[in-house]
């Protein structure tokens, strides 16, 4: 039987993801969700809701002011109020702790994504049992000799049966424990995802900021398709290197652009470890379409055609705006790869495009 306080909080939930779509695209762009992420959940602000409260009293409070009153009477107040009084409703805001699960869900139904379908053998999740705590019954390869040791000891202490000059320990039913298991499963990564971020000097702060926030819904999206998932960081100006997660969202840097270094080194990565046919790869670059000349651009679809696309699922490139680049990339891979289904582009000028590039990147469920 479900009790009315789980059918309460069902409810609540529900009313909480409703307000979440309404406002998805705003939340979307919200960089403080990125600092509160923790391991599994993190905390919305969501506003327009109240929570239920008691509220005591014999409802005598009749009156203005105090004591009775009447239609018509004046309020009699004592001081001044601070500035003129207000006309409009109060934004009652409340922090919510929702899960990456539930937000790519949201994420997935609002957009309405495709669920994506797994290849090669690195889908099958494997069960192991770990041992996580005790009980009372249990076969005897599994009883705890030490705690049912003390439990005897002590028991025979208390009882005043424990002779220190026969130190000897009788188990009896009630003092044997045993340690309990549960199966748990251990997923296999079958996907990765190769980032790839221009960090030249005409990527500032602000175009950082757009990766970031693209990237990581970008993450949330697919962890939620995949049981297991690997991600690989690559910076690149011109020369590319790999990184791990914090340095590739705050590294700052200077310097030219040249964009094969990095597709190179994802060329590398994919060769060396993840085999088309056993794993699902997506490729992800971010720049601001600054490359150090024609000739690298040609040579960065040339690279993609022959080495990079048959190996993935997807390559995704995300050009943000900037007031330096020239913006010319994206022109080069719709002008030479037009013809390539796995290469998605989207251009994102400011935050409240990151909702339409992700959707252009997942709308064929890839």
């Amino acid at each position: 039987m479900v009790l009315r306080i789980n059918k309460d909080h069902q409810r609540f939930r529900k009313i909480v993801k409703g307000k979440i779509r309404d406002d998805l695209r705003k939340f979307l762009t919200r960089s403080e969700l990125l600092g509160r992420e923790g391991k599994k959940y993190i905390s919305i602000p969501v506003k327009g809701i109240d929570l239920p409260r008691f509220q005591y009293g014999d409802n005598s409070d009749a009156g203005v002011g105090a004591g009775e009153g009447k239609p018509g009477d004046q309020a009699q107040v004592d001081g001044e109020g601070i500035g003129p009084g207000g006309d409009q409703e109060g934004r009652h805001i409340l922090e919510v702790e929702v899960s990456l699960e539930e937000l790519a869900d949201i994420l997935g139904e609002e957009l309405q994504l495709p669920r994506i379908k797994p290849k090669g053998k690195h889908r099958i999740t494997s069960e192991r049992d770990r041992y996580s705590g005790i009980r009372q019954t249990g076969p005897e390869s599994l009883r705890h000799f030490r705690r049912t040791f003390r439990r005897a000891l002590r028991r025979q202490i208390m009882s005043g049966l424990y002779d220190p000059d026969n130190p000897r320990i009788i188990f009896e039913r009630c003092d044997k424990v045993y340690r309990s298991w549960k199966t748990v499963l251990s997923p296999q990564s079958n996907a990765v995802i190769i980032y790839m971020m221009d960090v030249s000097g005409s990527m500032g702060a602000e175009q950082k900021e757009l990766v970031r926030l693209e990237a990581f819904w970008i993450d949330a999206w697919l962890r939620r398709n995949y049981q297991g998932i690997e991600s690989r960081y690559i910076v690149h100006d011109v020369r590319a290197s790999e990184v791990d997660r914090e340095t590739f969202f705050h590294i700052r840097e200077d310097g030219g652009t040249r964009i094969s270094s990095a597709f190179r080194l994802a060329r590398q990565l994919i060769e060396a470890h993840y085999p088309p046919e056993e794993w699902n790869v997506y490729l992800f670059h971010f720049s601001d379409g600054d490359n150090s000349s024609e000739s690298d651009s040609r040579e960065c679809c040339n690279l993609l055609r022959e080495h990079l696309l048959p190996a993935v699922n997807m390559f995704g490139y995300c050009q943000v705006a900037s007031a330096y680049g020239s913006g010319n990339f994206i022109n080069v891979l719709h002008e030479h790869l037009s013809d390539e289904p796995l290469v998605v582009t989207s251009r994102v000028n400011t935050k409240d495009d990151i909702y339409d590039s992700i959707k252009a990147f997942f709308l064929a469920g890839r």
